[in-house]
């Protein structure tokens, strides 16, 4: 995000906002939405009829993964911390919610597939659940690994048995035209309401500390957002 009145960009990175947005939906649309897009398109190569589990379903990135893969016909699973989390995950579109702070959420999982595991990760604590992803995954599973706050020791092993990949991903490697692709299909997705941006909480430009209070804390619901003057 960025904290200021007023900023200078590219001609091609401005897009205009359907008249069902809120300017605080659009504020929460660019980075989110084109994370979650880019790691499940671009990187995941994820499929319809595949099963996708998205790590942290009620955040900003992860709410966007949940709406984006339902939309494109994937069987969604979504970890939360909290109730309220859980409850988000699965209005925004998961088919199956699981609690993160259950000590046997990856037999839950697992459970869920019959066994056969899940061809796609989308990882926002790569440090704390990379390890465990590589033993859910189905043979030629990914996962995209999107936020990590720390090293993991992994058994290399598990991703041989599977076929497995373990991808990177950081939206500003994206080329400009995958970006404009990417930037198109979130457009398309706003104007006919497939894409429903979860605003958390807002604050003025003025209490940008207690926005970055906000987002440490755990159990995320959506993005927050910063309101610069009179809200629209």
């Amino acid at each position: 995000g960025t904290y200021a009145e007023l900023a200078l960009c590219k001609a091609e990175q401005v897009h205009l906002l359907p008249v069902n947005v809120s300017f605080a939906q659009g504020a929460a649309m660019g980075t989110p939405y084109a994370t979650a897009y880019r790691g499940l398109f671009h990187r995941a190569n994820a499929k319809p009829g595949e099963t996708v589990l998205v790590h942290g379903a009620s955040g900003g990135v992860g709410t966007a993964a949940v709406q984006l893969a339902r939309a494109r016909g994937l069987q969604v699973f979504g970890t939360a911390g909290s109730d309220e989390g859980l409850k988000l995950a699965r209005e925004q579109g998961a088919h199956e919610v699981f609690d993160h702070r259950a000590s046997d959420q990856f037999e839950q999982i697992m459970k869920a597939t019959s066994g056969r595991g899940v061809d796609v990760i989308v990882e926002l604590l790569a440090n704390v659940n990379l390890g465990k992803d590589l033993t859910i995954l189905a043979k030629g599973g990914r996962v995209v690994i999107i936020g990590s706050r720390g090293p993991v020791e992994i058994d290399p092993r598990n991703t041989m048995q599977r076929d497995a990949d373990v991808r990177g991903l950081i939206l500003p490697n994206t080329p400009p035209e995958e970006m404009a692709s990417i930037h198109a299909a979130l457009v398309a997705g706003l104007e006919n309401g497939t894409l429903r941006p979860v605003i958390g909480k807002e604050f003025p430009l003025a209490e940008a500390a207690k926005a970055h209070r906000a987002v440490m804390k755990p159990g995320a619901m959506g993005k927050i957002v910063l309101v610069t003057g009179s809200k629209q």
